[in-house]
């Protein structure tokens, strides 16, 4: 049964410390603002924590750095001529008001046509990008769960996508249903695969513990090249992590 988070203060960097059933301390920076999570066994003196901690402050200070100048999406004004990204590439918006239904279409690598009902706002322009971005992101989905599940094991009874302000997959490992963040339409594929797995290989083992980073190794070995790539892509104007 895991303890209440603590919290450990070292020089001027402040680490949320969650007391686990596991055999190693792991130490993580999540973006987007670099917040540090230190999971650690039960039983693990303050002393041995503060000890580790500040063996790994410089490693620390340069994450956080590194998550605070990643660059950030500008706001999005839905108008011909602006930058959208699609399953990692940049396209550019051209946009065409009309009469009647709305539309949103690839134009071969470069230009997403976009056309909406005249006298759309921002916001239902928002609204109907961000359901293309839905609708793609649910025909990709499928087979990779079908491809995925095979290899790791396991069987999702159901799984969903959702817009997320934490993270980029979540797990109920309780009724095997696994989310997807409605943001991962706009990242490369091979990112979509990881965060799959990622959740998927949950339903072995609930916790990041030593287990789960060997299932994570053994299913997907560059698990962190991708991790690390996905951690390095601009991320959505409203500031969030995972």
């Amino acid at each position: 049964m895991n303890i209440s988070p603590e919290i450990l203060q070292i020089a001027n960097v402040e680490i949320d410390v969650v007391r686990k059933d596991i055999k190693n301390m792991h130490l993580a920076v999540y973006p987007p603002l670099g917040r540090i999570r230190l999971a650690v066994p039960q039983k693990t003196d303050e002393e041995v924590l503060r000890l580790f901690a500040i063996s790994k402050l410089g490693w620390i200070k340069k994450h956080v750095k590194n998550f605070k100048q990643q660059a950030r999406e500008t706001k999005r004004d839905y108008v011909s001529g602006e930058s959208h990204f699609f399953q990692g590439k940049r396209y550019i918006l051209e946009v065409h008001e009309d009469k009647g239904y709305s539309k949103v279409s690839v134009n071969g690598t470069k230009k997403i046509n976009f056309k909406v009902p005249s006298g759309s706002t921002t916001e239902d322009k928002a609204r109907i990008m961000k359901e293309w971005y839905r609708k793609q992101l649910k025909i990709q989905i499928p087979s990779l769960i079908n491809k995925w599940e095979k290899i790791i094991g396991v069987k999702a009874n159901d799984w969903g996508v959702k817009q997320m302000k934490t993270k980029w997959g979540a797990c109920n490992v309780d009724t095997k249903r696994i989310w997807l963040n409605l943001e991962l339409a706009k990242k490369p594929p091979i990112c979509l695969e990881y965060i799959l797995v990622h959740e998927l290989v949950h339903l072995h083992e609930k916790n990041h513990n030593d287990r789960f980073i060997a299932l994570m190794n053994e299913f997907m070995p560059k698990w962190r090249l991708h991790r690390n790539e996905l951690n390095s892509l601009p991320i959505v104007h409203n500031d969030w992590g995972y």
